[in-house]
């Protein structure tokens, strides 16, 4: 589709696609050319209905409950088939949509999905906690007994992932989905909207029992009547915290179905004093402008010893000059456009606060001289009090703190003062570092930069952070409800107490 064409049919329902019924339309800029991306029509809020209609009656219907644990892994593995054989334009569409550089938009965009679905398929045959049934000790009060534990799922999930991985945000509550056995409406991001309007053209080739999955596009008033449906069981949202704890007034007035909630970030980087500076230097920045710093795990605050500020922030300047920003097709590109003018200045209107109030940006800075694109260099700021406003708030910019430290335990303090409690890391020897993390208020810690991003292991954290867990068994559990059946065994017994 050019830029310049209106897609009418952006609206899939009971294994259709319909013209959006809205009378509103939608396009897409790429933040790196300033040219429009795709224009799609909007759903409307009867056809939000519509799709939790179709989602309810698939859920409760005999063709997809007649999908067996092997029948589902089977349709998320040719899912990640099908993800895997369009990595190339995938990724492309990516770097115009979302402006993350081609060269890391193949790997994390597209290859970070394809793993985690193939992992999805795996748990759709082995069933969570290891089991579709679990079964419990005897028990032997008033007589004996024993009971069973089956996981069936949750019923219809309502699924709003963010802009900044549409791709990957959209497996993982995707993938859950088909794996357990839920029906699922999707609600993008308008600002990725484009990138999972080419998702579910893919999914429409799995030729799934209509009402499985469906797709509706729109703004927050379609989300409020998305996630405050009656007939939604379960919703997961990925965003900010404000929109996050809307979503969850909006779903327990609705059906008081469960949220799953991943939102924001201000994730802290600690520098111990026995860590190799120069080596921490290079990974430290490349983590908090990865993706233009739209990311919320983002490595936001740097903490330093004091006694080494200076010296971090000199080497943090020299390395952030030899980083290439700009072209997001560009293969060498490493930082790409933040996702809008409107985002751009609201970040440099808070650098200009901070500077106004006695910060200092101390490495880095500016735009870069680029003609169009709503493009800003990694910046360093120092001279922030830690409950600065710059120091409390998610930036999703490739903008840093650089926090000042004078001991261990005045590092933990600083670390963990903050509403969110994402993820952090420490750099240091294994023996210094693992106390460290054990202190730290993170659901998740890596050490000396961690590695991949496991689909094994459970992605939340405490506080503003969210609620609940993506990913990892924790993660998959969430789609299921538990059900407990017991019996005696010595046939029909009078109830309890009677």
């Amino acid at each position: 589709m050019s830029g310049l064409d209106t897609r009418s049919k952006s609206t899939y329902i009971d294994g259709a696609w319909r013209d959006g019924e809205s009378g509103e339309t939608y396009t897409s800029w790429s933040p790196s050319t300033e040219k429009p991306v795709g224009t799609a029509q909007l759903s409307s809020p009867a056809q939000v209905d519509a799709a939790v209609a179709s989602a309810r009656a698939a859920f409760e219907g005999r063709d997809w409950r007649g999908y067996g644990p092997k029948d589902r892994a089977a349709v998320v593995t040719r899912f990640a088939d099908l993800l895997e054989k369009n990595t190339e334009p995938l990724a492309r569409l990516i770097a115009d949509e979302v402006g993350t550089p081609i060269g890391a938009a193949r790997g994390m965009q597209v290859g970070g999905p394809v793993e985690a679905l193939r992992w999805y398929a795996e748990m759709a045959e082995r069933g969570p906690r290891g089991g579709y049934a679990h079964a419990l000790p005897l028990y032997d009060k008033p007589v004996l007994s024993t009971s069973l534990l089956r996981y069936e799922p949750a019923g219809v999930l309502a699924a709003l992932p963010a802009y900044n991985y549409p791709i990957n945000l959209l497996a993982w509550k995707l993938g859950g989905a088909l794996a357990s056995g839920c029906t699922t409406v999707v609600l993008p991001s308008p600002q990725g909207m484009q990138t999972t309007l080419r998702v579910f053209e893919l999914l429409d080739e799995l030729d799934l029992p209509p009402g499985v999955v469906n797709l509706v596009v729109g703004g927050p008033d379609i989300g409020q009547r998305l996630t405050g449906h009656p007939d939604v069981d379960l919703v997961s949202f990925t965003g900010s915290d404000a929109v996050g704890g809307q979503v969850m007034a909006q779903s327990a007035l609705g059906s008081l179905s469960k949220a799953v909630l991943e939102l924001g970030g201000k994730s802290p980087n600690i520098i111990l004093p026995s860590a190799d500076l120069d080596a921490t230097v290079a990974p430290s920045i490349l983590r908090f402008a990865r993706n233009a710093g739209q990311g919320c795990a983002a490595w936001s605050r740097v903490l330093v010893p004091e006694d080494r500020l200076d010296e971090f922030c000199a080497k943090a300047d020299a390395f952030i000059r030899t980083i290439a920003v700009g072209d997001p097709q560009d293969d060498t590109t490493v930082v790409g456009p933040v996702i809008s003018a409107a985002h751009r200045d609201k970040v440099e209107g808070m650098v200009s606060d901070a500077v106004a109030a006695g910060a200092t940006v101390a490495a880095g800075g500016g735009r870069p001289d680029l003609a169009t694109g709503h493009y800003l260099n990694p910046a360093i700021l120092t001279g922030v009090d830690v409950d600065a406003p710059i120091a409390q708030t998610e930036l999703f910019a490739p903008i840093a703190i650089a926090l000042p430290y004078s001991d261990v335990d005045d590092a933990m303090r600083i670390a963990n003062a903050t509403s969110y409690g994402l993820a952090a890391n420490v750099f240091g020897p294994l023996d210094e570092a693992m106390p460290v993390a054990e202190r730290l208020r993170s659901g998740t810690v890596t050490i000396n930069g961690g590695a991949g991003m496991r689909p094994d292991a459970p992605w939340g954290g405490p506080g503003r952070s969210g609620v609940g867990r993506e990913l990892g068994e924790d993660g998959f559990a969430e789609f299921f409800e538990v059900k407990h059946i017991q019996w005696p065994l010595a046939g029909v017994t009078r109830p309890p107490g009677t």
